[in-house]
């Protein structure tokens, strides 16, 4: 699918799922902005895309901070004269139920899975407004349409960007500019074996997700990128305010 001569910001660039999405945008000629937070990994990605072929733009900053979103959008505008389409992959995962989990977990979930994207989609929506439209996919997750244990605040902030996605997408229907939600489930990525309370090995972890997913296998981040840039593609203009399970089945049962 090609996204030839697009200019793309991808927030969470540096690694799974965003990182697919940039090598997936790459390789269908966009110019991308890839967002991250960590510097060595943003060099590695920023050469990974520049080897496709695409031009690129690494940012480093903290996506909580709403100048720092400010920031971005108006760089992208400077150099490469609009936005078309913004990615917010940029996440976080705290585990716990309620009593386990801290005042701390609370905020830094919500700062990086909410306010990060209300930032940097409200920025985006400003900029696109005045050139014609563009295309918002919020990466959410399967976890913000259903509940599960142990993951109160992530559950919590998920659920957010779906219905802040459905609000956005109404209120911005009628400038031309889509704004939809992926909803993954387990996906091969570091995120699905980190911040575990009590020792388990990767292995356990990923038989775990498997035996509950009725396709009986986790996504890779390439097929959450399909899906990313499908949402973001001319083919897919007539769709706005949905939320997309791409979970092997599992909000199915």
């Amino acid at each position: 699918m090609t996204h030839s001569k697009k200019i793309v910001i991808i927030t969470g660039a540096t690694s799974g799922i965003g990182e697919a999405v940039s090598e997936a945008f790459g390789t269908g000629g966009a110019t991308l902005v890839l967002v991250g937070r960590d510097r060595d990994r943003g060099q590695r990605a920023l050469e990974a895309v520049e080897k496709l072929g695409c031009t690129a733009l690494l940012m480093l900053g903290d996506v909580t901070d709403s100048s720092f979103a400010d920031h971005v959008i108006r760089s992208a505008v400077e150099s490469f004269g609009r936005v078309d389409v913004l990615v917010n992959s940029a996440g976080i995962i705290r585990r716990g139920s309620a009593v386990d989990t801290t005042d701390d977990d609370w905020r830094q979930t919500f700062d990086a899975n909410v306010n990060g994207v209300f930032y940097f989609s409200r920025a985006a929506v400003k900029s696109m407004r005045t050139t014609g439209g563009g295309s918002i996919v919020n990466i959410a997750s399967n976890v913000g349409l259903v509940g599960c244990p142990g993951l109160v605040a992530y559950c919590a902030s998920k659920g957010a960007v779906v219905l802040m996605t459905q609000a956005m997408a109404l209120d911005h229907a009628k400038e031309q500019i889509t704004i939809n939600a992926v909803c993954p489930g387990a996906v091969d990525t570091p995120m699905l074996v980190s911040a575990h309370s009590k020792p388990v090995t990767a292995a356990e972890i990923l038989q775990r997700n498997v035996d509950s997913i009725p396709q009986g296998r986790v996504a890779t981040p390439k097929e959450i990128a399909s899906l990313t840039l499908f949402l973001a593609s001319e083919g897919a203009r007539h769709i706005t305010g949905v939320a997309i399970p791409i979970d092997g089945g599992f909000t199915a049962g």
